[in-house]
């Protein structure tokens, strides 16, 4: 009789561990890995802006999203198991939201409270059919109700407004709202400076028209007012000071804006000289008060 055959026994060679250690790699092909994952990026920072307020820059959380790329790819251990992909999210969202932490001004335990006094609101309104009032809202969370205002004007406060965008989406812009009409500090400056020059153009006309210059713009007495008081017409009255306004011009352009002023028709004639001596006399007359002002102390009004 045949013995039955025996089967063979099947003896398993181990394989080896399951976490065999993969050679690190190189931090130039770790930077490879990092640039064929950017898109990677962009998908997290997308979704992130989706769930975020619009004043948030997308490009601040774009490099905050790379860096973390960079250091997942350099970090990365395949033998954990874990797909680099996966991985790489990971970090750049955790990223992400350290970027938004950075650059929101309102404390975390600030948004903790306002969004479940948020939560709250929305349970009321679907219970009540109307919008509660911080009174409902501070009873149904066993707060009081300063607690609950303070929470709402302490979000208020972190809230950033883009000066692109129209305020509670109105027409215009915050940045429209906020200009000024007020000369800005060069601007100021060069009015106090035309100002300084005038009075000393004025100071400098002939007493005639001076006296008309100032009684009519500075005074604001009429016009026949002034013509009794010089014995003349009021029609000599307006031509004096026609006269008067053409030398004003004359000197402040010849000291402040050169471009301006205009050359005279007889450059050697009685007129234009008198203009050239006029114009001369209120420029040494404000060099002479440029200096005395240099040497005037100046106190420290801060203290």
């Amino acid at each position: 009789m045949t013995p039955p055959i025996t089967p063979p026994t099947l003896v398993h060679e181990p394989l080896g561990p399951v976490d065999a250690h993969t050679p690190a790699l190189t931090t130039a092909e770790a930077d490879q890995r990092a640039v064929d994952h950017v898109p990677l990026v962009a998908h997290v920072v997308r979704e992130t802006l989706s769930r975020v307020p619009s004043h948030v820059n997308g490009d601040d959380l774009r490099s905050a999203g790379l860096a973390a790329l960079v250091q997942a790819a350099r970090s990365y251990d395949p033998a954990r198991g874990v797909p680099f992909g996966s991985y790489a999210t990971s970090r750049i969202r955790g990223a992400i939201l350290d970027e938004l932490r950075s650059v929101d001004w309102a404390s975390r335990s600030v948004r903790r409270r306002s969004r479940e006094i948020e939560e709250a609101r929305t349970r009321l309104a679907a219970t009540m059919g109307r919008l509660p009032d911080d009174a409902a809202v501070a009873e149904a969370l066993g707060l009081e109700v300063a607690e609950v205002q303070r929470s709402d004007d302490d979000v208020a406060r972190a809230s950033v407004l883009s000066l692109n965008a129209g305020p509670d989406g109105s027409d215009g812009s915050v940045a429209d709202s906020l200009s000024s009409t007020e000369p800005g500090p060069e601007a100021a400056l060069l009015v106090a400076e035309r100002l300084q020059y005038l009075q000393e153009a004025i100071v400098e006309l002939p007493e005639r028209l001076r006296a008309v210059v100032t009684g009519y713009f500075i005074d604001e007495r009429p016009m026949a007012e002034l013509a009794a008081e010089l014995g003349v017409t009021e029609s000599r009255i307006s031509q004096i000071r026609a006269e008067a306004l053409v030398l004003l011009r004359d000197a402040l352009n010849a000291a402040l804006d050169p471009d301006r002023l205009q050359p005279h028709a007889k450059p050697n004639g009685c007129v234009a000289r008198r203009r050239d001596a006029y114009v001369a006399a209120v420029a040494e007359r404000h060099a002479a008060a440029r200096s005395v002002r240099a040497t005037l102390p100046v106190f420290d009004t801060t203290a």
